[in-house]
């Protein structure tokens, strides 16, 4: 988890970089760009609130060889060994943003290199580092008073609610490749930001084990439970997998199938789809490790509990207390009508 709350913006370099491959040039700002507090306010929600607002999905420096030899990573290690070269090194980082600016589709655009101080990860007060760019331009209008009358003057300039794309370097968990987290608003070139500019792969921590085996079994009840089951075996898997990771604080695969899959016959399939799948979700060995709540809560949130009939009839279920379906929902056949039906128990109605 994040909290950019007191986090200060130390040191801001502007760049701006063209697209390479159209020969578009690159210009370099001599020095530093110098922030009072009111640009500080407004940059900050500028630079922060898309990280604010998304899925925290952390990734880290990669390289086939070694992370050592990732230009980048070795230019934010030398910007976090000695904090007062940012400005020097911010112009090699836009120069090599500019180098992977190569494809017709990229647009040209500002890269901003920040300094952030007091940036808390994983409850542990750190350094960061912030590249952002900004590329679409919108229209606005300008207003200027005459002697007799107002002249509308349009304009271009940047969306302040809308980052194009941006990244924050965290100073945490270097031996890893430190903890990255990145948004890009415009997915027609996200390879561009992410494989050929940061270098990154998935941090492979207990928030991405928890979200990547939670979306394992969201697939395997899709795939195999309801075939083998009914819509409502579907739910119920699901329901018991998200309250046992919500109970526990470590999984263990085991006890994880002695509790979740009721039908015995499901153990052996569920294993073998997960070794035809594993690969998939980066999972293949994977049968034990620290569960991460705020993920579970996470993918609790994005679980459809909710059998719908083609009769336009929803029943939802309840994930906090899945015992209720359990008690109180059957399902049959109805010979006279040709159909299947739901019978629901209860003693009174709710208000709502």
């Amino acid at each position: 988890m994040i909290n950019l709350y007191s986090t200060q913006i130390e040191s801001l370099s502007v760049h701006k970089i063209g697209n390479k491959n159209k020969g578009e040039n690159i210009f370099l700002s001599e020095s530093p760009y110098m922030v009072n507090d009111e640009l500080t306010a407004i940059l900050k929600e500028y630079f922060f609130k898309p990280f604010r607002e998304k899925e925290e999905n952390y990734f880290q420096f990669a390289n086939e060889v070694d992370v050592e030899f990732n230009p980048l990573f070795k230019i934010v290690t030398e910007i976090f060994e000695n904090p007062s070269s940012v400005h020097e090194r911010s112009k090699r980082i836009a120069s090599l943003l500019y180098e992977q600016s190569n494809h017709p589709h990229i647009k040209s655009g500002e890269v901003y290199v920040t300094y952030l101080d007091n940036v808390a990860i994983d409850n542990e007060k750190v350094d960061a580092i912030g590249i952002f760019k900004s590329e679409l331009k919108h229209d606005f209008l300008q207003f200027e008073e005459g002697e007799t009358n107002i002249e509308l003057l349009i304009q271009q300039g940047v969306n302040l609610n809308k980052l194009d794309k941006g990244c924050l370097i965290f100073n945490h968990k270097k031996e890893e490749g430190y903890k990255i987290l990145s948004v890009d608003s415009n997915r027609y070139d996200t390879k561009y930001w992410l494989e050929n500019f940061l270098g990154v792969e998935a941090f492979a921590d207990e928030n991405f084990y928890t979200k990547k085996y939670m979306k394992f079994c969201q697939d395997f009840a899709k795939d195999v439970v309801l075939p083998a089951e009914d819509k409502k075996e579907e739910v119920m898997f699901m329901n018991r997998a998200v309250n046992h990771f919500a109970k526990n604080d470590e999984f263990e695969e085991s006890a994880f199938l002695n509790e979740v899959i009721d039908n015995p016959d499901l153990i052996p399939e569920f294993k073998h789809y997960k070794t035809e799948k594993a690969p998939k979700y980066q999972i293949e060995d994977l049968t034990s490790f620290p569960i991460a709540n705020n993920a579970v809560t996470a993918a609790r949130k994005k679980m459809k509990n909710v059998i719908n009939l083609d009769t336009n009839v929803q029943i939802k279920m309840d994930f906090i207390n899945p015992e209720s379906a359990e008690k109180f929902v059957e399902k049959g056949w109805d010979e006279e009508k040709q159909m299947y039906y739901y019978l629901v128990y209860f003693n009174k109605e709710q208000k709502t």
